[in-house]
């Protein structure tokens, strides 16, 4: 068993992976969250999921465990692939990966038994290999349980799990605003596999057809009401 903390951006992924990492006996002992500088409502970050921030505050309550914020202040400098941090990088020229690693290295100085990180990659390279850097140089255990999952089957599992996610932004062919935002994923998964069908949509939205908004899942000790 490893005492974990958990990226989480409120999204169904993130909120999906720290059951996982439940379920293979790991302990989530924190979370950790970057938002957008104060006045932004939503960053258009290569990196971070922003839309819902607002809400991120609760979690910590619903879970019953302590919640790190930090301000994403950097930029999506480099956009290659992988990812090395770059010697040259003063505060207000600093890639946003930076911002990940000053939060985590604030969770260890203060949680120093925290020996792993679990976040809810599923088919970004990008993402995922940047959050093994900050790992790697913080001498932190990865673990991302939904990486490379086929969509259909994870979001079948996500819903059968007995977690309640709402969506709170879409942006793809056949998704409507004024009648999708707000409905649980529950039951609009037969409209998402119709939609892939048609138009090859990703069904776990990883093409960012759509954000979700985690209210309930089985290890919260309350549930978000909104």
């Amino acid at each position: 068993e490893m005492k974990v903390v958990a990226l989480i951006s409120g999204g169904k992924d993130s909120c999906y992976s720290i059951l996982k990492c439940m379920q293979f006996g790991h302990s989530v002992v924190a979370l950790a969250n970057l938002r957008p500088p104060s006045l932004i409502d939503e960053l258009d970050s290569f990196m971070y999921q922003s839309v819902g921030h607002e809400v991120i505050d609760s979690y910590s309550e619903c879970i019953g465990i302590p919640l790190f914020r930090g301000e994403i202040r950097g930029k999506a400098i480099q956009q290659e692939l992988s990812y090395e941090k770059s010697s040259s990088q003063e505060d207000e020229q600093r890639d946003e990966v930076e911002d990940l690693y000053l939060l985590l290295s604030r969770v260890v100085k203060e949680m120093p038994d925290i020996k792993g990180v679990c976040s809810g990659a599923i088919l970004s390279n990008y993402q995922r290999n940047r959050v093994e850097n900050v790992c790697e140089r913080l001498g932190l255990v990865s673990f991302a349980y939904l990486w490379q999952r086929e969509q259909g089957e994870l979001l079948n599992e996500m819903i059968d799990s007995q977690m309640n996610c709402i969506l709170i932004k879409v942006a793809a062919m056949g998704l409507d605003p004024k009648k999708d935002l707000g409905k649980e994923l529950s039951e609009l998964s037969p409209k998402l596999f119709h939609l892939n069908q048609l138009y090859e949509v990703n069904v776990c939205g990883e093409g960012g057809e759509y954000e979700s908004l985690t209210l309930d899942a089985p290890y919260f000790k309350k549930r978000i009401v909104i």
